[in-house]
């Protein structure tokens, strides 16, 4: 019963990072259409600057995070004016699989620059934390409790501020957007730019869970079945969606790996994600597009 509560936690706690990394995915397409096959990369080069600048270059960790983030809000600006506003216009699929070939040429510059090599991040406090008879780990509370203060950040964001709004306006309607005076494509290139900001986040945060190392790319793919889960149109069902397949993961490799021999942890969020798009394809809480033939 305690490792079960204690697995619980746990991966609630891992899938509130999920659930951050997906939000930039839900961003991009309430706001544009495109579903970003990108993101996963994006987690992943964010990870390893941050990594550059604080264990390598010997920055303060406050400092290298500032820089990584100013950072990842170039990469986003320069990614969306240079390969996806070119695509405006053009036949959808372009546009999707440019977010792919991106995904694919920011791995190679990580591989090409950094190598293959697990390098350690630790940017949190060791010592567990003792609830009795739970065990946590820090990283795993202050990553879970930094992701739920960025989504409250973006929230407010969304309600309270003239940039917000226009997002959430675009996301509505473009057409609409544009006769108020909303300029959409500055709303696509801060939406970008945000989507960039948030992975860099994630990869920051996944680097103190798992190490730095190249397949965070892959790693970060977990925010697919949590996007589909809580629904594409959705950044309120990702914190619930998050959790859902982050315990998936850690009750999943606990229970089912001394079974089938391992690897239940890489699979059990994609058995998730197709059981999702077979019964509920608009996920938990995405809205329900019904077509007119």
């Amino acid at each position: 019963m305690e490792n079960f509560i204690q697995l619980t936690v746990s991966g609630v706690m891992c899938g509130m990072v999920y659930a951050l990394i997906a939000m930039g995915i839900v961003l991009i397409y309430k706001a544009s259409g495109i579903f970003n096959f990108a993101q996963g990369a994006l987690v992943a080069i964010g990870s390893f600057f941050g990594y550059q600048l604080t264990m390598r270059v010997g920055l303060p960790l406050w400092l290298g995070i500032i820089a990584t983030l100013a950072f990842a809000v170039l990469l986003g600006f320069l990614v969306e004016r240079l390969t996806l506003r070119p695509l405006i216009g053009q036949p959808f699929f372009a546009a999707v699989m440019m977010t792919l070939a991106l995904g694919l040429a920011i791995d190679g510059v990580i591989v090409t620059i950094w190598g293959g090599e697990v390098r350690l991040f630790p940017i949190f406090p060791t010592l567990p934390i003792k609830l009795g008879p739970i065990v946590l780990s820090q990283e795993y509370v202050w990553s879970a409790a930094i992701a739920v203060a960025i989504f409250i950040i973006f929230t407010i964001f969304f309600r309270y501020t003239r940039a917000g709004l226009s997002m959430r306006g675009v996301a509505e309607d473009h057409q609409v957007a544009r006769s108020l005076g909303v300029r959409v494509t500055t709303v696509f290139s801060q939406t970008w730019i945000i989507a960039t900001v948030v992975a860099a986040i994630g990869g920051i945060l996944l680097g103190a869970l798992n190490g730095v190392e190249f397949t965070m790319s892959v790693v970060a793919l977990v925010a697919f079945p949590v996007v589909l889960l809580g629904g594409l149109t959705s950044v309120g069902g990702l914190l619930i969606a998050g959790p859902i397949i982050g315990l998936s993961e850690s009750l999943g490799s606990y229970y089912l790996d001394s079974i089938i021999g391992g690897g239940s942890r890489e699979v059990f969020p994609f058995l998730v994600m197709l059981i999702v798009l077979l019964l509920r394809p608009y996920g938990l809480f995405g809205l329900k597009t019904i077509e007119r033939i």
